[in-house]
């Protein structure tokens, strides 16, 4: 008995099973693809209350920053400062939060690859 599970082993191993080759292959091209999606994906955050609007996509590049005309004080410029820092900062974690998200659902399913990758 156990020298039949041996010769299924071996058997096996040399070609590796065709059916995990063509999972991980499928899986790295969905990764791929999802990475390549994640550019044209954006967050849009504001702060202050909407006086500056960030827009990032799932890069991290900012796309847009919007500030409302109100919010310039030339007596406050340290404030406007505070308020775009704040806003590219939450815009940067929205969009790592995103592509984590999207990696994630294609990442999760790992485990059906029988412990190869893990």
């Amino acid at each position: 008995m156990a020298k039949g599970k041996g010769q299924r082993i071996r058997a096996s191993r040399p070609g590796g099973r065709p059916d995990m080759r063509q999972q991980i292959q499928r899986l790295q091209e969905q990764m791929l693809q999802t990475q390549e999606t994640l550019g044209d994906e954006t967050v849009s955050v504001t702060a202050g209350g909407g006086a500056i609007t960030v827009v990032m996509n799932g890069h991290q590049r900012v796309e847009s920053i919007l500030i409302e005309p109100e919010v310039v004080d030339p007596e406050d410029v340290e404030m406007l400062q505070d308020l775009v820092i704040a806003a590219v900062n939450e815009a940067i974690e929205q969009s790592q939060s995103m592509a984590a998200e999207r990696m994630g659902a294609l990442t999760g399913g790992l485990g059906s690859l029988g412990g190869l990758l893990g």
